[in-house]
Order: structure tokens, then sequence, then C-alpha cells
């Protein structure tokens, strides 16, 4: 009988960057397919775009770092950051803004600190970041869901736009904006926000047409639907063990308790916890975002902590700060408070006690 040793860790499911990478691409898939059917073709043509420019300035700075172009580009890493920056942008955006989000997120965020496994921040949320304080009114520029538009744009409308500001037919997004009773729509989040500080309450902001979520009460209308498919994606990687529970249930749970106690507090100026989990980059955040292998905390009550945090910055941000949504600022928090999360929640070593008590002893 011939027995076999090997180091640690014991890791039964073996599984290279480039095959998680790519898993996590496929768990997007539904979630891609979801928003591109409510908020049109220009989600794909980003996505291509932002792909495409990933890949040229990965590969340059690697050819001019003479570091292996191949093996790195085969990595995945930089498709997955470009596909997180896409749906995470109106997808009319102007294309030189996606590509100047995308040179954040590959030249700076990532490749400037020593590629993958160095950076300290997540690539896609520092691109997000740069690009929402850039260029806010374009970045606030999101067309209304295809089930409320008075117009909706062609492959050829949605490409035409994003290329040159214009459909084929010389709507500017703006124009598009309007939906069909002649009201220009903006996204639930804004919506809120805006009507907050008009003296509206969050009951009869309800009545507001984006706010037709469907089975998600107080969902806005197709967001509930995407946010839904980004969740089951989510608990495809879960279930195959690509990420853990940590992360994504301690930002959940803590976005359900800080919303609810707010709630309960005020229910006419706060939100519900449904419409904070449904509305926005939550989902996308718990499961595709914060669950960055190298950005995150590494320790299993480290991760609980780290996603718990991002929870409670995204609720606080979202009713008290300036911007109506706060994933990418949230996470960029805690990217920065790692280290100490990591330090104070290391497991013990072995035997460490017991040999300091025996050193007391002696």
């Amino acid at each position: 009988m011939k027995l076999s040793l090997s180091s640690s860790p014991h890791q039964r499911v073996k599984r290279d960057t480039g095959q998680v990478m790519r898993m996590v691409v496929y768990a997007m898939i539904p979630g891609i397919v979801a928003q591109a059917y409510y908020f049109g073709w220009g989600v794909l043509i980003q996505a291509i775009l932002a792909v495409a420019s990933a890949l040229v300035i990965e590969g340059i700075i690697l050819f001019v770092r003479k570091r292996p172009i191949e093996r790195t580009l085969t990595d995945y890493s930089a498709v997955l950051t470009a596909l997180l920056i896409a749906i995470s942008i109106p997808p009319t955006l102007p294309w030189w803004m996606t590509v100047i989000g995308v040179f954040f997120a590959i030249a700076v965020a990532k490749q400037l600190y020593g590629g993958l496994g160095f950076n300290i921040f997540n690539p896609a949320m520092v691109a997000y970041v740069v690009l929402l304080i850039s260029f806010p009114g374009a970045m606030s520029l999101w067309l209304p869901p295809t089930t409320h538009a008075a117009i909706t744009p062609t492959f050829l409308d949605s490409f035409s736009l994003i290329f040159s500001g214009f459909t084929t037919s010389g709507y500017d997004v703006t124009q598009l904006k309007t939906i069909a009773d002649g009201v220009t729509m903006a996204t639930p989040l804004d919506t809120l926000k805006t009507n907050l500080t008009q003296g509206v309450t969050y009951s009869e902001s309800l009545s507001n047409p984006i706010f037709d979520g469907g089975i998600f009460e107080a969902a806005g209308a197709g967001w509930g639907v995407v946010s839904a498919a980004y969740l089951l994606g989510g608990l495809f990687l879960w279930k195959t063990k690509v990420i853990n529970w940590h992360i994504p249930g301690g930002m959940l749970i803590s976005v359900l308790i800080c919303a609810s106690l707010l709630h309960l507090l005020d229910a006419d100026y706060y939100a519900s916890p449904i419409f904070h989990l449904f509305n926005g980059a939550v989902m996308v955040g718990a499961f595709f975002i914060a669950t960055d292998p190298v950005s995150a905390s590494t320790t299993p009550k480290g991760r609980i902590i780290f996603g718990a945090a991002i929870g409670f910055w995204v609720v606080i941000i979202r009713t008290f700060g300036g911007y109506p949504d706060a994933v990418a600022f949230a996470v960029i928090i805690m990217n920065m408070a790692v280290p100490l999360i990591d330090y104070y929640t290391r497991p013990r070593v072995y035997g460490k006690n017991v040999g300091q008590r025996r050193g007391k002893q002696s």
C-alpha cells in the first residue's frame, strides 16, 4: 500500500486563474442578457468595446514591461474587469469615456501596482469612480427600460449613439430618456434621491412609473429582474465553490439590517430593504465585485467583516451621501481597510498559545 503526501493547502478542486475567471464570466451571462433586454444593445456594444480595449492596453503595457503577454492575457482577469466596467456604466456612454475608464482600471489600478495579485483596489471600481467624478452628467444618462421607453434604439442606433452621440434618426440620449407619456425618466436611485430633496416622501415616490418592479416590491422597472439574474449567477459561483458565502452573505445581510432599521425609524424618508437590495449594483457588488480575491480580505472572519462593512457603507452613502449609488465607493473604502482587518482576524497558529503558557510556567 502506497501513501502519497502533499503539502498544504489540500485543495480538492484544482482550478487555475483562467478557469476561475472564466467561470465568473459565465456566471455574469444571465445578468448581462437581462440588462441588454431591458436597456438595449448598448450593453453588449460596451462589453465588446471594453474587452477589446482592456486586452490592447494590457498587451501594450506587458510588452513595455517585457512581461509574458500571452500567458497574462489568457488568465481572463482583464476580460472580467472590462465586463464589470461595461455593466456598471450607462449603455450609451460615449466610446472614449469607456476607453478612459478601462485605461485607468488596467494601467493605473492594476499594472501600476505590479499586475494581478498586487493591486490593492478593485480595478473596475477605480474605473467607475474615476468616470463618475470626471463625467457625472454622462454617467447619469441611463435610458429607461424598453418596457417604458417611447423610442427603443436598434443595434445600429445604439452603435451610432455610442460613437457619434446620435442615433441613425438623429435622436440624442436626452430625447431617448423620454418615456411614452412625455416624462423624462431617471434611474430608481436617482429618482428617489431627487424626490426626497424636494420633500416628496418615499411612499409617494413609489407611484413614479420607474418603480414598477412587479414581484419585486419597490424595485425599479427592469432593475429588479436584472438584480435577480445577477443573484442567480452569484449563487452558481457559490454552489461551484468559486466563491464562499462570507463576503456576499455579510454584505447582503448588512444591507438588509441597516436599511430595515432606517425604514422602521421613518418609513416616509428611508427606503425599504427590498429597494436597496434590488436597485443599483448591490447584487453585482456582493457576488462579482467585493469577492475579488486580490483586493478583498483573506481570513474567514475578515471576509464577513469586509462584506458587512461594505453593506453598511452602501446604505449610509445612498441615504446621506451625494451619490445615488455607493457600491464602488464602499468597496474602495473597505479595500483600504483590508490590511487592518486581516491583521486582527488572523487565525491562531496551532500550538502557539500552548507554547507561550509553557514558557510562563518554566
